[in-house]
């Protein structure tokens, strides 16, 4: 993984006026993502004809709070590479190379399924749920 200075000096980074409006938005919308996933996941459970819809909802809840930070912080991550800058700038916040790393893996399946229909399994998804549990609240307290 690179650094993400490395993408700042590249221009997919980029600096600008700190935003709380956008990154409470975002925070509203990751709080809403968790939730429907924890109802889903007590009222249907965890299957493979349905991992893919909590691996997603876990990716996009955690990466709301990592853009939160980012707006937080006065950046924008756009363009090609944008995705792998905003799993980067995880460890400016502290996260372990094991997180960083685990971000980065579910960042390319949860692109997977979305471009090339790849369908993972519910073990999977298991342990991104697990991860989520973990990494979720860590971000939620950098946001504060």
């Amino acid at each position: 993984m690179r650094s993400f200075e490395d993408y700042l000096n590249e221009g997919v980074v980029k600096t600008i006026k700190k935003d709380r409006q956008r990154a409470n938005s975002l925070v509203i919308e990751a709080e809403r993502k968790i939730s429907s996933l924890k109802e889903s996941i007590e009222k249907i459970g965890i299957r493979n004809d349905n991992a893919n819809d909590y691996i997603e909802h876990c990716y996009d809840a955690i990466m709301f709070l990592v853009r939160a930070k980012l707006f937080l912080d006065g950046y924008l991550c756009s363009g090609q590479g944008a995705h792998e800058a905003e799993v980067s700038f995880m460890a400016n916040l502290g996260f372990s190379e094991r997180d960083i790393d685990f971000a980065d893996k579910l960042r390319y399946f949860r692109n997977s399924i979305l471009y090339y229909g790849k369908q993972l399994d519910a073990e999977y998804a298991k342990k991104v749920i697990e991860f989520t549990k973990k990494i979720y609240p860590k971000l939620k307290d950098l946001i504060k």
